[in-house]
């Protein structure tokens, strides 16, 4: 296992991590730079953060600086109650496709989507099955497309607890399990983004890692649980903070060949938001030397 304890060359930072500075939104660019001047060498930006600066500014910054993407965030949202809302779910996910490649993206980060309303609080139907055909039938058409402009897609399982609203695949074997009906030969073109925060209570976790292997691990994601957690969604620790064994899950994913970035993303309305941007990245960098 790569030694994180005296520099941060293998830290990225998704950019909800410090989406805001005491409690005040920030520009991507204000993040760009506050990376740049801590040698942070890589980001996985959101599209709202990107389409506000502008994809063409973005993407020079980026370039000027030299930075990489560990990530996208992101395509998916597949499922819809009608065909108008697939084919709006199908164009959208083609333009996050071509935002990704104009930033020269590791891969696009696919949170899936679940019931269809259900996100807005009022589930259309309760069919989850469903959903998770037009799961399957939405990534096999983008990735169609994707393929084309070589980008690839990585399906991030998320925690049951988001399955009516954010994603109906909640666990690495159904990821991988829809990565071996789509792109049986392992081609590099499908695969899986493993945020610990979404799995690390799985006890088939280190067998489906294993499964994965290098051509299917395209991100790893590092933040903590916290115990007890106030907010399903906005409640994330920082590493070290929690009861998430990141190192150890860091090695099996290392152990099957993947030597990218750890990228912390963290969402904390409560805590991290509220402090000042400068502290947050700065403690980033210690915990990924300490507790990653």
């Amino acid at each position: 296992m790569r030694d994180f304890s005296t520099d941060h060359r293998w830290l990225s930072i998704n950019t909800a991590t410090v989406r805001k500075s005491r409690g005040v939104e920030q520009p991507l660019t204000t993040i760009i730079e506050a990376c740049v001047q801590r040698g942070i060498r890589a980001i996985s930006p959101w599209r709202d953060q990107v389409a506000a600066a502008g994809l063409p500014a973005i993407a020079k910054l980026v370039k000027d600086h030299g930075l990489e993407l560990s990530g996208y965030c992101r395509g998916g949202m597949f499922p819809a109650a009608d065909a108008a809302g697939r084919q709006a779910a199908r164009d959208d996910n083609r333009r996050a496709v071509d935002e990704a490649c104009e930033l020269d993206a590791t891969c696009l980060v696919l949170v899936v989507g679940a019931l269809p309303g259900a996100l807005a609080g009022k589930a259309l139907h309760k069919d989850i099955a469903l959903s998770r055909s037009q799961v399957s039938d939405g990534i096999a058409e983008l990735l169609e497309y994707a393929r084309a402009r070589n980008m690839p897609l990585a399906i991030e399982p998320l925690h049951p607890m988001y399955a009516a609203d954010r994603a109906c695949i909640n666990t690495m074997e159904q990821a991988l399990d829809v990565c071996d009906a789509l792109d049986p030969s392992r081609t590099g073109a499908l695969g899986v983004a493993v945020d610990v925060y979404h799995v690390w209570w799985d006890p088939k976790l280190e067998a489906q890692i294993q499964r994965a292997g290098k051509d299917r691990l395209m991100a790893f994601h590092v933040c903590d649980w916290m115990t007890p957690t106030t907010h399903l969604l906005e409640d994330r620790g920082m590493m070290g903070d929690g009861v998430i064994d990141i190192p150890r899950i860091r090695g099996w994913v290392e152990a099957r060949g993947f030597a990218g970035y750890s990228e912390v993303e963290i969402f904390s309305s409560g805590n991290w938001w509220q402090r000042d941007s400068a502290e947050v990245l700065d403690t980033c960098i210690a915990r990924h030397r300490s507790a990653v």
